[in-house]
């Protein structure tokens, strides 16, 4: 898709629900949101957080709700895409412009807006992997205190670097060598892959 600059510009890409999308756009404007584009697409937002968005696909078009699944859904009308991957995201889908019950969205955008304003937001959780120290430097760290401040020091991502590098040799003369090499990066406070980056 072309990179998108205005609402106007969003809408007129699809001809086919233009009518539709700009009714949906003024319902939304009767409220305290701010338009603006973000992701090639119409989004909404309250003191710069994303509330709800705008969207047209190739058989439906519809306002998807950030948080939505904090609201109340009293007429069971919203849809999560996507079941068991999509945590928060909730779609208010439409067909025909007939459809559009305007008091009905605008109630969900209300309500999106007030759970915005109370701070309801589902915050991502983070995968992290665990660090699998190899023993090698598990010992050169308990042997070696101005080591040990040093890898401390670095940011987890270059850790499981240095980590990794360790671990993956196959022979114990390669990992001795590599021992050599990662000790005075890290009393310098260099990641591994440094200087490719």
């Amino acid at each position: 898709m072309e990179k998108v600059t205005s609402v106007e510009e969003y809408i007129e890409l699809h001809p086919v629900f233009k009518n539709e999308l700009e009714l949906l756009r003024e319902i939304i404007n009767l409220t305290e949101l701010k338009e603006t584009i973000k992701w090639s697409s119409p989004v909404y937002t309250l003191n710069n957080k994303n509330v709800i968005g705008l969207g047209a696909f190739k058989h439906h078009f519809g306002i998807w709700f950030f948080n939505g699944v904090f609201l109340k859904d009293e007429k069971k009308v919203l849809v999560n895409a996507q079941e068991d991957k999509t945590k928060a995201l909730r779609q208010l889908r439409f067909q025909t412009i007939t459809d559009i019950d305007k008091n009905l969205v605008l109630n969900y955008v209300k309500e999106a807006i007030e759970n915005q304003k109370l701070g309801k937001e589902l915050k991502p959780k983070r995968h992290t992997k665990s660090l699998s120290m190899p023993l090698e430097l598990k010992d050169l760290i308990s042997d070696n205190a101005a080591f040990k401040t040093s890898f401390e020091s670095l940011t987890t991502y270059k850790q499981r670097e240095y980590c990794e590098y360790i671990s993956s040799a196959k022979r114990e003369i390669t990992k001795q060598t590599r021992m050599e090499k990662i000790i005075p990066l890290v009393l310098q406070g260099i990641g591994l892959n440094d200087k490719y980056r």
